[in-house]
């Protein structure tokens, strides 16, 4: 059977070298370069803030889906923070994630956490 690769980036550190150099970085090209069928990167925690505020990062995130990443965003985060109307402006699907990040861990998927 040939099944779907599907990676999961948790992305949790609002560094951004890591966030540019990393998270964008690999996600970007496993798209790019076809080493994944489907790449989600979930935006959880500080990261929210530093999307809402950073400009090449903001560019990053408009890349990202522009190849075809989906980008989504932890909405308890994103309200706590004051940013889920930015996120959401910049094309990033804000969502609960408690649950689906559940089903990731007890399934096949693969997870990236960073």
């Amino acid at each position: 059977m040939n099944e779907s690769k599907k990676l999961y980036i948790l992305w949790t550190n609002a560094d951004p070298i890591t966030s540019e150099k990393m998270v964008m970085m690999y996600g970007i090209n496993s798209k790019l370069k076809h080493w994944w069928d489907e790449v989600t990167i979930i935006i959880w925690g500080a990261p929210a803030k530093l999307v809402s505020e950073n400009d090449l990062i903001q560019e990053k995130i408009k890349q990202a889906i522009l190849v075809g990443v989906n980008v989504s965003a932890c909405k308890a985060c994103a309200e706590q923070l004051g940013v889920s109307a930015k996120l959401a402006e910049l094309g990033v699907e804000v969502k609960y994630w408690g649950e689906p990040l559940t089903e990731i861990l007890e399934g096949n998927d693969k997870l990236l956490t960073i």
